[in-house]
């Protein structure tokens, strides 16, 4: 396994500038960077590539940001909105060195609300046809989408790994996969392990954050089942640290960031190599 970072931590809205932070990431011996790419005019994916490779990193996920108005499951233009921005990732990520984008691209993060049961089928059956035309789209392009389930307050619509297989078995695209978080799996799961055995095949990409949305290992979740299970699939994919701040202020508020919850970004992003190192040994 390789282990990466995500750039939210650091720098929201990602954009050229945000490549300063690339030699702290080596720095600290992480193998790749994982990069949110809220915007893609922010980024000229040519020169990010070659800081990348100046400083002997590779981008190995690209992050997907569905803010409000990027609705696979929303009106006319927020699908249309959406869809295009998902497209311009698949664009991007090879130009980054990536295969890969991941993230709740499904719906909007932070909508959350209680719909009749038929209107719930409508809405799943809209996001099914609309992800089989951006995994059309991605395959042709080499490019894999994994999707995230999310916690309860960032999303009513998929929140479990069942309910991501469950739409990757109705898509039915090779180029379709899930992206597990250990924050909203400590939320949502009856047995996060349990959950990564059973997407044993379909796991793109695990997110490594603290039950407070801090250091992995200084919380409660059980990180040594967790690391059981991906040996038990013999998972070969990657693990991002993916923490925030209140210093970002945009995704701060979108994560309910109101307090520092670690001493420093960087003893997240160092406690938590070590540790997750650790237990890969």
């Amino acid at each position: 396994m390789q282990f990466g970072i995500n750039t939210y931590l650091f720098s929201s809205p990602f954009t050229n500038e945000s490549v300063s932070f690339f030699p702290l990431f080596k720095s600290w011996g992480f193998d790749f960077v994982e990069i949110a790419v809220e915007d893609p005019s922010h980024i000229d994916p040519v020169f990010v590539r070659a800081e990348l490779d100046k400083h002997e990193l590779t981008c190995r996920s690209v992050c997907a940001a569905t803010g409000p108005g990027r609705d696979l499951r929303g009106n006319r233009k927020e699908q249309v909105t959406s869809i295009e921005y998902v497209q311009a990732l698949i664009d991007i990520a090879p130009m980054l060195g990536s295969d890969l984008v991941a993230g709740p691209i499904y719906s909007s993060v932070g909508r959350a609300e209680m719909v009749p049961a038929d209107e719930r089928r409508k809405q799943w059956s809209l996001v099914v046809e609309n992800l089989k035309n951006l995994c059309k789209y991605a395959s042709d392009r080499n490019v894999r989408l994994a999707i995230e389930p999310l916690n309860r307050y960032e999303t009513d619509f998929i929140n479990t790994c069942a309910q991501a297989l469950k739409m990757i078995e109705e898509v039915g695209s090779d180029a379709l996969y899930v992206h597990l978080d250990a924050f909203h799996m400590n939320l949502e799961e009856k047995d996060p392990a349990l959950a990564i055995t059973r997407a044993a095949g379909r796991l793109a990409l695990l997110h490594a954050s603290g039950s407070d949305r801090g250091t992995p290992g200084g919380d409660q979740i059980n990180w040594d089942r967790i690391f059981v299970a991906l040996d038990k699939i013999n998972y070969q994919g990657d693990i991002v640290i993916e923490s925030f701040t209140p210093e970002v202020k945009v995704i701060a508020k979108a994560a309910s960031i109101w307090r520092e919850i670690e001493p420093s970004k960087e003893a997240i992003v160092t406690d938590g190599l070590a540790f997750l190192r650790s237990l890969n040994m």
